[in-house]
């Protein structure tokens, strides 16, 4: 289920017309990294590796809409950061990931 989850993530960046090409790039770099942490995770801990897909998509749909509702983006950050929260020396390269996922996303004045 999180591979079909960061496909649609996948998706959503290619598609999302206010993002700069640069952000896209980087974002979807990101992704990969994002794809080869929760891969291992998800034989381990599928529903960790769900929950964290999950927000990431959440995020990701919140930082690419339209018409932007940060507070709803604010929240949704925060569910991603706690989604990784206790992998720090398990997964710590996962965690690195997501955190600059959130920053990018965070940033992304879309």
């Amino acid at each position: 289920m999180a591979h079909e989850t960061l496909e649609q993530i996948e998706t959503r960046i290619r598609q999302a017309g206010g993002l700069a090409p640069d952000r896209k790039a980087e974002l979807l770099r990101l992704l990969s990294r994002l794809r080869a942490e929760i891969e291992p995770l998800s034989r381990t801990d599928a529903d960790q590796a769900r929950s964290i897909a999950a927000f990431t998509e959440i995020s990701t749909h919140e930082a690419t809409r339209v018409e932007q509702r940060p507070r709803q983006l604010s929240l949704s950050l925060a569910g991603l950061a706690s989604s990784v929260e206790g992998f720090e020396q398990s997964h710590p390269r996962l965690v690195q990931v997501v955190n600059t996922i959130s920053t990018m996303l965070a940033n992304s004045g879309v």
